[in-house]
This record gives C-alpha cells, structure tokens and sequence, in this order.
C-alpha cells in the first residue's frame, strides 16, 4: 500500500518494448530492450495542502483555522464548552512549538449577554423590594410580595421547560419584566388588606374581606395579560417565533403569580400582618414619604372631584390624547432588531478583478498590522481567497478580517463599538488598493452575513447579460451612496474579471481522433486539478490530485503547447483543437431563487432606522433597474419585510381580545370601554421617548407596546372593578362611585406602577452586550407605563361615568318610550 510521497514516485506509467539497435543484435542475438517511464521522469510528488485557495493569519503568524459550526438545534454554549474541553486534551499531543487559540468564539457575547440580564434581575428585585417597603413601610408586609419572586421564577422556569425553551434573551427579558408584573398582585392584595386592617379588623378578617373585594379583579388582570400576547404567537417567520417565546414566558408566569395571589397571599396576609399600632412614631424618612404621599392623594381627589363632573370635555380631551398617541406612533421609524456590540467586526476586502492571492496577502498582512495598533483590539484574523459578501466563496482577490474587541468589562469609554467603527472605516476609507466594506455582524447569528440589509439584484429575463446586471448595480449604488439615509454601499458582484475562452473545436477534434470529453478532462487537469484516489498515512485517508506545474501554464502559448492524446495514441497539442482567447466575465455566478443575482450591502445612516433605508432602496429600484431586472431582500432586510405591519394588527387584535374578555366578565358591553380608551395612552410616553432619543420602533420596542397594553389595563381594570361594585352594589351615584374608585385604588395603582418602572431602570440604563436590546425594551415599557400611570388615573374615572351615565340615561328612554306604549295600549282613545 502506498504511503509516502517517493512510493508515488516510483509509480510506472509508461512501459514500451523495442527491438534493438544492429550492434545489440550482434551480441545478443534475440534481446530486446524496455523503456520505463515513472512520475518522477514527468512530474513531481509531495505531500501538501488539500486546496491552495486560501490561507489564515492570526495577528500575522501562518495559522491553520478551523471553523466549528453548531448543528441545528444544539445549544451554542454546550457546542462551545464541549470543543474548548476537546481542543484541550487534544492538546497534550500537539508537536513541540504547536499551540492552539480559540480567538474567535461568538458565544461569549451570549454568555456576557446572559450575564448581564442576570444581573438586571436582580438588580430589578432588589429595586422592586425597596418600592414596596416605602410605601408599605412594613417589613412583614414587604414579606408577602418578596416570596412571590422566586415562587414565579421557580414556576416560569418549569414552563419553559414544558415549553422547550431555553435560557436566552428573550426568555431573561420575559424575566426581568415579570420581577414588576408578578408583585402587582401580591401588592394590591397586601395593600386591601392593610386598608381593612387600618380599619380594625383582625389580619384573618381583613384577608378574607379583602379577596372578597380583589378575587374579580386579579382574575380579570390575569386573563387580560393572558389574552393580549395570544396573536402574538401567530405572527410569521422568525419574529413570530421571537414574540412567542417572550408571551408565552410572560403568560406563564402571569398564570402563576394569579394561582399565587388566590392562594399563598391571603395565608401569608393573615398569619404574617399584624394589627397597626397608630400611636407608635414614624422614622422621619416615612414621615416625609407620608406627607408627600398624603398631598399628592389629596390634590389628585380634588382634581379628580372637579374632572368627572366634566365627563364629557374630559373625555373628549382623552380621546384627543389617544389618537395623538396613534398617530404618533405610526410615525416612528420602524426597524427589526438592533445592532449589539458583539465583540467583533468585519472588514471585507476585494482587489481589483485578477489580483493574484499573493497581493491579496500583502494587503491583508498591511491591515492587520495597523488594525492591530488601535487600542481596544485584542486579535485581528485574516482570511486570504474568500468573500464574505458571497457567502465564503473562494476569491482570489477577496479576503477578510476578522477583528476581535477585547472584552466589553476592560474596554474604556473610548473602546465602544461606535468609536472603534469610526476608527476602522477611516482605515477602510483611505485604502486605495482595494474596495472595503466594515461590517457589524448580524443581530441573530446565521440571519445574513452581517448587519445592516441586503437586497439581491435579479436577472429575470432569461437572458445571461451580467454586464446589464453589472451596469444597473453599479448604478445603483452610486444613487443610493447619494442618499442621505443611505451609507457605505457596495457589492462584491463583478462581470469584469479576466477570463480564458477557449471553445472545443468539435469537427477538428474529431478529425484528429480526440474525444471531447478527453480534450475538457486534460484541461482540466491541467490547469486545474483531477482526483486519483485515496491513500492512507497517520491512520486519515488523504485524497490525491494531479495537475499541471505552474510554470507551464503560466500563458495562453504554454496552454496551447499542452496535449490531449487521441485514439491512436498519438499526442496532440490542445492549440489546435481551440481558439484560445481572452475575454471577462464573472468570477463568482450566484443564483437567488434560481435567478443569476448580484448582491448590494448597506447600512443605514445615522439618525434613519432600517426600515426608512429599506423604503429608500425600493423608491431607488423601481426608477432604476430596466425592464427585466426586479430585486428582492434578504438576511434580516427578509425577515422584517415579512414581518411588515404586522404589529399593529397584533395590537389591535390584543386590544379586541381584552375587550372581549372584559365585556363576559362584567357581563356589559360599554364598561369595558372605559378601560380600553384609557390603553393608548400609555403609548404617549413611548412616542415621546422614542421620538426625544431618534430610537426605532424595533421589534423590542413592539414588544414592549404589547406588554404595555395589558399593564395600561391593570391600571384601568382595579379602578372600574371599585367604581362598578360602588354602583351595583352599594347603590352608589355614577360620580360618587367614580371617586371612591379613584381613591382607593389610587395607592395600590401607584404602588405597583412603581415598582414595575424601577423595576425596569437598569434595563434603561443597560451597558455593556446586548445593551442596545435592553435599553430598546425597557426604554418603551418604562415610559409607556409612566405615562400610563399619570394619565389612566385622570381619565378613567372620566370614561367610565361618561359611559354609564349614556347608559343609564338610554336605559331611562327605553323604559319611558315601553310606559308610553303601554299606556297607548290600555288607553286606545
């Protein structure tokens, strides 16, 4: 079996017996003699590389890179920790002066990501604790919402189990915001009972009273938080995939804490409270929180007196607000997902077509080193042959570098992603010798190539003109670089890259004895490559090539002075089966749903959100491109023109779903109304913040909005629920019962709104990876919910007298026009 390069060598390829000359016919009479041709008569053997297209350097030393990529539905962090223990032990074995590095991980973005939203939760704990202990000021009060946390937490966690989720972001976002949503029910609860126990009553009496009063209204909180992230799970495509998992966690454990609140709280109310001694003294930060409290409760008693005896101005001013808030939030600039410092960039680089893998070498070796200089920068990776822009297809005048941050906890002010990307383009910029394009990698790993958007430009006329598609590319780019919301296009399409035509001249070929295919197979080997076989060394298989010698092939005349041997065994030179030319044409053909494409990479300017640059590559497409060529997006450009609109409709059925749920609930039709109208107005404080802070309205903002929808309803729901049994009840006017409403619920709703906005702080203030996330989400909910919580106080007691008292009054109507019927009827005359 052959093994070694010299064991190849000697492999015989030719063999030809001849008769001898005259004098060895004079001595040996019948002899004859052999001639023996071996590869090394002809050629060469050596044992190298399996492919000489591309080469790696890690900080300018030769390296050999091997990528690791996870299989579908492994977990990346698993895949990360099993490797690093493999690489390790393999390790050991290593040759003298052979290391390894792992300098290139995208997982510790997750892990730094995790980290950091574990952090928030706590933090949020620790914050919503204090919320409720100032206003409570109780330690055995502060008990009863404290051990709802990890009772929740411990619950959600085995839903996401039975769900088969696992511990992302998004899951941890879920997270971080139920901390402020599953203590809503043990405060309020808490809270009616204190009132009763204010009141005289014993801790068991008082709990018994108070679920008495708060068992409708915790129920009705729970279904409406429920309901409102149903449609969110239908919603297409990833996004739908993303909205399902935060609703369902949310939902899950909104689920739990009401279980909790019906059951665990009262218990814990009546064992842990204790009667209020009245006469005993306040420390004098409670006796400041007090007076504060008490004139802020009692101005908003007043103005409330004075706002619901003017229903129907006050209403129609909250109407105004809502549809303010409406339009207001329709004019926000959409985006998908925003861009996270996630420890790395990209520099795509592409030669001039035809520069040799050698140049491309020197200029990536010239980058890396001054890459390399700026501070903030722990690794550069060059990878020479390859584009990234086509998918790692190998270039020769193509490369990339990979250049890796140091970590986000010793980086300075001055090492954030946006100042290091400034530093870095001004290093593209003022490269001369090649096109180079800085690239943000994907918000989701494996959503395109980098971020950004990608349109692909498509030759649908049947036709192969890549230069029409070159042509109206170009253009392309050149308009849209004119854009002001536009930035930094390019495409790595060329149609112009030096070529060698040389057509099979069939009537000749078959004139000379060459078969075609024999002519094609032997320029293909050599000035490409052909697989023997295999062989076996080290205990790995290894494949074996032949070809021709560089040095042979160097020129059209040295491909021309190549033979092909024909039937008769005869060599004959391939120049004469072809006409051997030099022209231009593609160097890379790429297909995008079957269609010959070019692709266009970009990234928004600063101040524009994605979805505006999409808008603007449509406008600049359809004046553009000719008849034939159409375009269509992909990457994360794709998944948010397949997610469209499709928010607002998920709000507006959330928003019909709550209603629906209200109006079996209240077994009433216009009460839950009053509910409703006060919702939008939570999105003032979001469209103010958005719009104050040029943010987008991205996915995590959308999500945001929805979990908005169910608090801004909490808020409304404890004061209708009040108002309605005050009514119903205890036969209460509209406006009086309207005020007790307000009044008593003023504090819980205080309380819990809060809670849940310091609860959401240090995702507002976020730092570090994955903070743009945090801060999009929390940014949205925090002012939303502060703008829910001033406003829905002031109006739905507003709403709801305008409501009942149109009820009543058509009530009235009908049963006088019924009276009047009757009385025609017994009196006809």
């Amino acid at each position: 079996m052959l093994a070694n390069a010299s064991e190849f060598s000697n492999i015989i390829i030719k063999s030809d017996s001849t008769q001898p000359d005259q004098t060895a016919k004079q001595n040996t009479k019948n002899s004859i003699t052999a001639r023996v041709v071996r590869i090394r008569d002809v050629g060469r053997v050596e044992l190298g590389s399996s492919n000489y297209s591309m080469s790696a350097n890690l900080n300018n030393t030769p390296t050999a890179a091997i990528g690791i990529y996870q299989l579908p539905g492994a977990n990346a962090l698993n895949v990360a920790n099993e490797v690093r223990k493999t690489v390790e032990k393999m390790a050991k074995k290593f040759p003298p002066g052979m290391k390894y590095s792992i300098p290139f991980d995208t997982t510790k973005f997750v892990k730094a990501s995790v980290n950091e939203v574990y952090h928030t939760l706590f933090e949020a704990t620790i914050l919503v604790l204090i919320v409720i202990m100032v206003f409570l000021q109780n330690f055995r009060a502060t008990l009863v919402p404290t051990t709802t946390v990890p009772v929740t937490i411990i619950g959600a966690f085995f839903g996401m189990m039975l769900l088969n989720y696992s511990i992302n972001l998004l899951t941890l976002f879920a997270l971080v915001l139920a901390i402020g949503i599953v203590v809503d029910d043990a405060i309020v609860i808490v809270e009616g009972v204190t009132q009763h126990i204010e009141k005289g009553e014993s801790p068991h009496n008082a709990s018994i009273m108070a679920m008495k009063e708060l068992l409708g209204p915790i129920i009705g909180i729970t279904l409406v938080l429920m309901a409102v992230f149903i449609p969110a799970g239908f919603m297409p495509g990833l996004t739908g995939a993303m909205y399902a998992q935060f609703a369902l966690v949310i939902a899950v454990t909104a689920f739990i804490s009401a279980i909790n609140a019906m059951t665990l709280k009262p218990t814990q109310c009546a064992l842990w409270l204790r009667p209020i001694d009245s006469n005993k003294k306040k420390n004098r930060f409670y006796e400041g929180f007090d007076k504060i409290y008490n004139a802020a409760e009692s101005s908003y008693v007043s103005l409330i007196t004075r706002l619901v005896h003017h229903s129907k101005l006050v209403s129609m001013i909250g109407l105004l607000l809502v549809g303010l808030s409406i339009f207001g939030l329709a004019r926000i600039p959409t985006g998908f997902i925003p861009l996270e410092d996630q420890g790395y960039v990209m520099m795509n680089i592409q030669l001039p077509d035809g520069a040799t893998l050698n140049r491309t070498e020197v200029l990536l070796s010239q980058l890396s080193q001054t890459v390399k200089k700026i501070d903030g920068i722990e690794d550069v990776i060059a990878i020479n042959g390859i584009s990234l822009l086509d998918n790692s297809a190998n270039l020769a005048n193509a490369g990339v570098l990979y250049i890796i941050f140091k970590d986000w906890s010793v980086r300075g002010k001055n090492e954030s992603l946006p100042v290091l990307f400034k530093k870095l383009n001004e290093i593209a910029q003022n490269t001369l010798d090649a096109k180079v394009l800085l690239m943000v990698p994907p918000p989701i790993q494996g959503l395109g190539n980098a971020g950004g958007f990608q349109m692909q430009v498509e030759l649908q006329d049947g036709s192969f003109d890549y230069r029409k598609l070159q042509a109206a590319t170009d253009l392309l780019i050149h308009q849209g670089n004119q854009n002001p919301g536009l930035s930094h296009l390019m495409t790595s399409f060329r149609a112009s890259a030096p070529q060698l035509f040389a057509p099979i001249d069939r009537v000749k070929a078959e004139s000379l004895g060459v078969a075609v295919g024999d002519a094609m197979s032997a320029l293909e080997t050599y000035i490409g490559s052909s697989y023997v076989n295999l062989f076996t060394k080290y205990g790995q298989v290894f494949q074996v090539y032949v070809q021709g010698e560089a040095n042979s092939r160097m020129s059209i005349d040295d491909v021309r002075h190549l033979y092909v041997k024909n039937t008769s065994g005869e060599m004959v030179p391939i120049g004469t089966l072809t006409d051997m030319n030099p022209t231009v044409g593609p160097a890379i053909i790429s297909l995008y749903n079957l269609y010959p494409s070019s692709n266009i990479y970009g990234v928004s300017s600063p101040g524009y959100s994605s979805g505006e640059s999409i808008q603007s590559m449509e406008n600049l497409a359809s004046h553009i491109l000719p008849g034939g060529l159409a375009y269509e997006w992909t990457g994360t450009s794709y998944q948010e023109k397949l997610a469209g609109n499709l928010s607002y409709l998920i709000f507006a059925l959330s928003l019909i779903l709550v209603y629906m749920i209200l109006a079996g609930q209240y077994e009433n039709w216009l009460t839950p109304l009053a509910i409703l109208f006060s919702v939008p107005l939570a999105l003032l404080g979001t469209v103010a913040a958005l719009t104050l802070l040029g943010m987008a309205n991205n996915m995590y903002t959308q999500i945001g909005i929805l979990l908005l929808i169910a608090l801004a309803a909490k808020n409304a729901i404890l004061i209708v629920e009040v108002a309605r049994e005050q009514h119903d009840l205890h036969q209460k006017s509209v406006i009086e019962a309207a005020l007790i409403g307000a009044k008593t619920r003023f504090r819980p709703i205080i309380m819990t709104s809060f809670a849940f906005i310091l609860g959401v702080m240090p995702l507002v203030f976020a730092t570090g990876a994955g903070a743009n996330a945090r801060r999009s989400i929390g940014i949205a909910v925090s002012s939303g919910m502060l703008a829910s919580t001033c406003l829905a106080v002031v109006f739905v007691p507003a709403f709801y007298v305008m409501l009942q008292t149109w009820q009543e009054e058509r009530k009235t109507r009908h049963a006088l026009n019924r009276c009047s019927e009757n009385l025609r009827m017994d009196n006809p005359d």
